[in-house]
């Protein structure tokens, strides 16, 4: 009987810079950004504590496309993927390691900066990996437009052909 496990990570938080798309060499699209989620806390000595995680987001194909479309620094993003840690040499022979989110549902919760008083958020998900969750009236308002990438095996592409 083999054993189950689980990579899910749900993030809801503020972008912190503008997204960046690139491309691979392969002609797949790679957008990436960050996210800040804010906690706080009661310490032990009964003082209110405050603290940040930056978390650093990927999205492939053309959800990655949508993402650098739809989100801009400051605004409020729903992100769910998987954890996936990459390591490399640098040029000098230093080792690296980068610990990022993958994700395969983007949700665009608030008003972007100067935009219109008529946005409406949207449900953008990566349909090449497990099916998006069920848009239902209980999930998903009438009024957000649902995205699907199409499925594309090129978007898989090997962590050594990352531009960055």
């Amino acid at each position: 009987m083999s054993t189950r496990s689980l990579n899910r990570v749900t993030l809801i938080g503020n972008l912190t810079r503008d997204p960046e798309l690139k491309y691979t060499p392969q002609g797949s699209g790679v957008c990436t950004f960050s996210l800040a989620t804010n906690r706080e806390w009661t310490d032990s000595s009964g003082q209110k504590q405050e603290g940040v995680e930056f978390h650093r987001i990927v999205a492939w194909g053309k959800l990655g496309e949508i993402c650098s479309q739809l989100l801009v620094k400051g605004q409020k993003a729903f992100v769910e993927g998987r954890l996936q840690t990459r390591a490399w040499k640098t040029q000098d022979g230093n080792d690296r390691q980068v610990t990022e989110v993958v994700i395969e549902e983007m949700i665009a919760l608030n008003t972007p900066r100067g935009s219109s008083e008529g946005y409406e958020p949207r449900v953008v998900s990566d349909s090449s990996s497990e099916p998006a969750p069920s848009t239902s009236s209980e999930q998903v308002s009438p009024a957000e437009e649902v995205f699907s990438a199409e499925e594309n095996s090129s978007d898989k592409t090997a962590s050594d052909e990352i531009p960055f």
